[in-house]
C-alpha cells in the first residue's frame, strides 16, 4: 500500500511502524486461525468429519500463508518491509547507503528466490513460527 511519510512527524521512525503493521496483522491472523482450530478440535465431538476435515485443513491453511506472508515480509530487502524496518533501525548515515540498494532490490529477490537462498532462509523460520503458534 503506498503511503506518504511527509504526514509523518516523524517519518523514519513512523514508517518502520507502518511497515510493521502487515506482518504484524499476519501473525494476528495466525494465532486467531490457530485459536480458533483449537476451539473447532475440541467442540467437534459428534460433529461429522466432512464438515469438520475442511473447516481444519482451512485454518491450517491460513495459518501457515499467513506465517509466510509475515516471515516473507520481514525479509530486509527493498521493496519488502524488512527493509522499511531496518531503514528506521540503522543510523541515518547508514540508511542513507542501504536506501541506494531500493532500485535494485526487486532483481536481488527474485536471484535470492530463483537460486534457492531465500527459501532456504527463510522456510526453517516459518516452520519454527508454525510450532509455536500451534503449541
Amino acid at each position: 500500500v503506498p503511503v506518504n511519510p511527509r504526514y509523518f512527524r516523524n517519518p523514519r521512525q513512523d514508517m518502520m511502524w507502518v511497515s510493521l503493521a502487515g506482518p504484524g496483522a499476519n501473525l494476528f491472523l495466525a494465532v486467531i486461525s490457530a485459536l480458533v482450530a483449537k476451539l473447532l478440535v475440541l467442540l467437534s465431538a459428534g460433529l461429522p468429519t466432512f464438515f469438520v476435515m475442511p473447516l481444519l485443513q482451512m485454518l491450517a491453511a491460513s495459518i501457515w500463508i499467513n506465517i509466510m506472508l509475515a516471515i516473507f515480509n520481514l525479509v530486509p530487502i527493498p521493496p519488502l518491509d524488512g527493509s522499511k524496518i531496518l531503514l528506521g533501525i540503522l543510523p541515518p548515515e547508514l540508511a542513507l547507503v542501504y536506501a541506494k540498494l531500493e532500485p535494485y532490490g526487486f532483481i536481488v529477490l527474485l536471484v535470492l528466490f530463483y537460486t534457492g537462498v531465500l527459501p532456504r532462509f527463510i522456510m526453517p523460520i516459518i516452520t519454527f513460527a508454525q510450532g509455536l503458534i500451534l503449541g
